[in-house]
């Protein structure tokens, strides 16, 4: 696997999506001051970014002006940052570090972080909810409330690290891996795409279903490919560079791709699915010029 080069998309996204989120959060001097400060340091300083930037780049690919994608970007992103949290959490992954620093429940306490963790997703939907002068059409900002809350719950985000955490010390097969990792990991950035798209569909009513078909599947196989490198991640990647541990779903006996299959397996379903997902961006032409670009940083990452 060799190193990507960042996209410009992604450089963007992490600037902006950055001044974005700090306006939102509360301030850690007001109270309660040490759940602020645990928000605030989960959710600044640090990521890929990913699916702000996807939010971001479906959007100017379709028409979208980019201050009504600031609030589907940020409320991605906090619902991201929240799982993050729970998921280093003893009762979860009981993970130390994350983005090479420690994690929430190690820099506070385990209380705080489930508080804090509790606080980042409820501030995504009121992100959502909000009106103000760059709002969106409520038939939007609505759409958009459904699609997180779906990805984020029993039949996505959620449901997906429930099957993770009941797998532990069972062999699943490729089958079973790739639902576990559609639903955890892929739910949440095939929403991204989406959330873009209930934004271009508030401009222009009726976005061709053929085009909100390639979206989805595009989301979809993006996904898969996301989680999949990840486990690749874990066996071959520099924890220097990762900023955490490596080996850590072998150690704990966990359910991956590579496990499944094998590595070289694992490497030619993530590239495959890579080749899919940019397929499916072939109807929009050159437009889907930065989205291609991020389809490619995900599988070439070394982070």
């Amino acid at each position: 696997m060799t190193e990507a080069t960042e996209h410009p998309a992604l450089h963007h996204a992490q600037q902006r999506i950055e001044q974005v989120l700090a306006a939102w959060l509360p301030s850690a001097s007001h109270a309660p001051e040490k759940l602020h400060a645990a928000m605030r340091y989960s959710a600044l300083g640090g990521g890929k970014r990913l699916r702000p930037a996807l939010v971001y780049a479906t959007g100017r690919m379709l028409g979208v002006p980019e201050e009504w994608l600031d609030v589907p970007a940020a409320a991605v992103e906090l619902v991201h940052v929240y799982s993050l949290v729970h998921d280093d959490l003893p009762a979860m992954d009981d993970d130390d570090l994350r983005r090479g620093r420690p994690t929430c429940h190690k820099a506070f306490d385990e209380a705080t972080a489930l508080l804090a963790g509790d606080a980042l997703q409820t501030l995504a939907f009121e992100c959502l909810a909000h009106h103000g002068p760059t709002a969106l059409p409520a038939s939007a900002r609505l759409g958009m409330v459904r699609c997180l809350a779906a990805a984020a719950g029993s039949v996505g985000m959620a449901g997906g690290q429930a099957i993770d955490l009941a797998a532990v010390g069972r062999k699943l097969d490729a089958a079973e891996v790739e639902q576990m990792h559609r639903l955890k990991t892929g739910a949440l950035l095939a929403c991204s795409i989406e959330l873009a798209a209930h934004a271009a569909a508030s401009l222009a009513p009726g976005l061709a279903h053929g085009a909100a078909a390639n979206l989805r599947v595009f989301g979809e196989h993006l996904g898969l490919a996301f989680q999949i490198v990840d486990d690749l991640l874990d066996v071959e990647g520099d924890a220097a560079v990762l900023g955490k541990a490596t080996g850590a779903d072998a150690a704990r006996d966990k359910p991956t791709y590579p496990a499944a299959v094998g590595v070289a397996a694992a490497k030619a379903k993530a590239a495959e699915l890579a080749a899919a997902a940019l397929e499916a961006l072939q109807p929009f032409g050159a437009a889907a010029a930065e989205l291609a670009g991020l389809a490619r940083f995900v599988i070439q990452r070394a982070y």
